[in-house]
């Protein structure tokens, strides 16, 4: 008779060691008995039965599922409360190629995500979504979740869950299987070893429904909390069976393997094809129009609504395209139309960005006081402020940054137009800095202004800021 040997080894989709854990570095964080770890392991396994590891992202979110990138050795990416199906759709459509997974509780899907995950749903994103529903907040308490059962006591239900007062439980697979787009929905359990295994199959459907092409799916799986529900595992696992199935019935909702058809997906267009700047490339790498400054720039512009703040940071954006570098705009802004606060956060650079958000500038724009207050103490040193008056509040002290005083609005006003002084600002700003060709602020002006005497006027002030700086002394530059 053959003698076999049972070897029971780590996926190697899992990390080696799981560093969150210094003392305990081959232990995860889960709860004995907790459906996480199971989940893990078959999502785990079929990724490398399908051999999809380098493929494949985990997008995990707020909840005890957000540990899940210590855990998956492949792309993983965090998302805030709720918002995972989202943050996969963009992944999804910026990495067609990729296998992307978001992984959420019920409190994060059903909850602050129910907006995120119908739309997905109904667009017919092509993610996996693995849905795990243990009917509570388990990492924050024991709060009520919106699959939380009639009478089920929770830490916010203590006399236990009232349809007329809470409502009843959501079931996120009936309501999905009402959308016209998704191919897969199915709920399983983790209440015995006969439903992990239909568990199994079902994520492998999934998983191989997005490689091979297809739309939305989404596995539900009914999964015991013990440690919140205040059970033993074994006991955990009977509620599952005898009180979850009951409420939430397993089986498949929609099965269909369909591909969306290429003539409805909408046409990948390069971001250069989408501003209409498919011609620019190569003008824009002509001596003329490309500056050959390679630092990074770190600009923060900053004043009162009206004053043209928002529009000077996408100008300096987009001319930043046209001369091929990496850029990114952030604005920022109040309620109000006109004199309320305004900035915005410019960055162009020769190498990729890594945050839009800016908060020590190496240049400051400063179109009033109140923002060179503001925001002069944030500016590195070596740094530059361009400040919107003749000369500097004598108690300003800003040391080791250089100041020029610009008097773009007075400029502005002597051209005829008010409405210009951001555009004198721009010229000012590319002459000291040299980050950016005037040429190409010229193209971009021309491009956008559409009314011509407008157009006439702000080429005017382009010069104007320009010119004011070649003016200056030169050890006032």
């Amino acid at each position: 008779m053959a003698e076999y040997e049972v070897v029971h080894s780590k996926s190697p989709v899992f990390y080696p060691v799981y560093e969150r854990k210094a003392d305990l570095q081959h232990q995860t964080h889960y709860c004995p008995g907790c459906g996480h770890g199971v989940v893990h392991k078959l999502i785990a396994e079929t990724i490398a039965d399908l051999d999809l590891q380098d493929r494949t992202i985990f997008v995990s979110p707020v909840g005890c599922s957000v540990f899940a990138y210590y855990y998956f050795d492949v792309g993983n990416v965090q998302a805030a409360h709720g918002r995972a199906s989202a943050v996969a759709t963009a992944l999804k459509r910026a990495c067609p190629e990729s296998i992307v997974i978001a992984y959420q509780g019920d409190g994060d899907l059903a909850a602050i995500g129910t907006a995120e995950i119908v739309h997905a749903a109904n667009r017919g994103e092509p993610i996996t979504v693995f849905f795990i529903n243990n009917a509570i907040y388990g990492m924050t308490g024991g709060q009520m979740a919106p699959t939380t059962l009639v009478g089920q006591t929770t830490t916010t239900t203590p006399w236990g869950r009232r349809p007329e007062n809470e409502g009843f439980p959501l079931r996120v697979c009936e309501l999905l299987a009402t959308l016209e787009a998704p191919v897969y929905i199915e709920r399983v359990a983790l209440s015995d070893n006969k439903n992990i295994m239909k568990a199994r199959k079902a994520i492998r459907k999934a998983l191989e429904l997005q490689r091979d092409g297809a739309g939305f799916s989404l596995v539900e799986i009914l999964s015991p909390c013990p440690t919140i529900w205040k059970m033993t595992p074994t006991e955990a696992r009977d509620w599952v069976a005898e009180h979850m199935i009951r409420n939430f019935p397993l089986g498949v909702f929609r099965d269909r393997k369909v591909k969306m058809p290429e003539s409805s997906r909408p046409p990948r267009r390069t971001v250069a094809e989408v501003l209409g700047l498919a011609d620019a490339p190569a003008e824009a790498e002509t001596p003329a129009t490309r500056s050959a400054d390679a630092r990074e720039w770190k600009i923060k512009i900053a004043g009162f609504g009206g004053q043209g703040v928002l529009l000077l940071g996408q100008i300096l954006a987009e001319m930043g395209m046209r001369e091929g570098k990496e850029v990114s705009w952030l604005p920022s802004y109040g309620p109000e139309m006109r004199s309320g606060s305004a900035h915005c956060h410019v960055c162009l650079s020769s190498k990729r960005i890594g945050s839009p958000l800016i908060e020590h500038p190496n240049v400051l724009v400063a179109m009033n006081e109140i923002s060179l207050r503001k925001f002069a103490p944030s500016v590195v040193p070596g740094g530059m402020i361009l400040y919107n008056r003749r000369t500097v509040p004598a108690d300003v002290e800003i040391p080791n940054v250089r100041v020029f005083a610009i008097p773009a609005s007075e400029l502005a006003d002597q051209l005829g137009a008010a409405k210009v002084g951001n555009i004198v600002m721009l010229g000012a700003l590319l002459e000291l800095t040299g980050a950016l060709s005037s040429a190409t602020a010229e193209t971009v002006l021309q491009g956008t202004v559409k009314n011509s005497d407008l157009l006439a006027l702000d080429l005017q002030a382009l010069h104007a800021g320009r010119d004011y700086v070649r003016q200056l002394p030169l050890e006032a530059r």
